[in-house]
């Protein structure tokens, strides 16, 4: 079995102690295989916030790590850094490469850097991440459970969140699941949930799963849910056998001060 850990918008510089401790607490106990950060990583981009983060990664012992920048993640009030160097603060503390990948005999995971500084807060996939993205997963085996990363949602639940939904979203829900990923995982509007991307997006054939997770560690959370992360569990499947994804959904319990699993999904996927 290979387990992954999904946090998302952990904002640091709004980080709860208490909720950072109980989520390296998770991650000792639990023992992932990696640790996926999908955005949103700092509330201003500020040295000391990526700093901090550095920290909290460092902590979790985990040593596979795959980040990706948010939109938080770029700065905001400093015009000229944002214009000629978005990336540099990231770049400093996690590395330079903002689509990196990581793959295991039985799992493959592929960021997608959705930001975009002239954007400010809204995301967007371009028609060359959707073909590169399609083509790497047209090379998975079967055995592999198959994931991409954004940080913008590519599905939403509700109409209201259709304003923070990734600017080619459909586009690139149509095509990734034809080429076989199974799962695409991202944050940015704090809520939590999985959703049937057949169900939808229209002209989306083969079953693939929206599966976002809420603000992990941040004071800023919404929508009356706590704060939340998700640990994905993969057995390949035998021969003629389904395949089966095991996703949890952990809440922070703040009688308890630890994170409690809430919401198991035994998600059933597509060839």
């Amino acid at each position: 079995m290979t387990v992954l850990l999904h946090l998302s918008d952990t904002h640091f510089g709004t980080e709860q102690e208490a909720v950072v401790a109980a989520a390296r607490k998770l991650a000792h106990a639990e023992q992932p295989d990696a640790v996926i950060l999908s955005g949103d990583i700092t509330q201003r981009a500020r040295a000391a916030q990526f700093d901090a983060a550095r920290i909290f990664c460092d902590g979790l012992q985990v040593e596979r790590l795959l980040t990706l920048p948010g939109n938080h993640d770029i700065p905001l009030y400093n015009v000229a850094a944002r214009l000629f160097a978005p990336y540099a603060g990231y770049a400093r503390v996690f590395g330079r490469n903002l689509e990196p990948e990581l793959e295991f005999a039985d799992v493959l995971v592929i960021g997608v850097n959705t930001t975009r500084p002239e954007r400010h807060k809204d995301g967007e996939v371009s028609p060359r991440q959707i073909e590169r993205v399609a083509r790497r997963l047209q090379g998975a085996r079967r055995d592999q459970l198959r994931v991409v990363v954004t940080h913008q949602p590519v599905c939403v639940m509700r109409p209201e969140d259709e304003k923070d939904r990734l600017h080619g979203a459909d586009a690139a829900v149509q095509a990734w699941s034809q080429a076989g990923a199974d799962l695409v995982l991202g944050g940015h509007i704090h809520l939590p949930y999985v959703s049937d991307a057949c169900a939808r997006v229209k002209g989306t054939g083969r079953t693939m799963y929206c599966v976002q997770a809420g603000t992990a560690l941040s004071l800023r959370v919404r929508h009356n849910t706590p704060n939340s992360l998700n640990v994905i569990r993969w057995t390949a499947p035998a021969a003629g056998a389904p395949r089966i994804c095991k996703v949890e959904r952990w809440d922070y319990d703040l009688a308890d001060d630890r994170f409690e699993m809430t919401h198991p999904y035994d998600l059933a996927l597509g060839e």
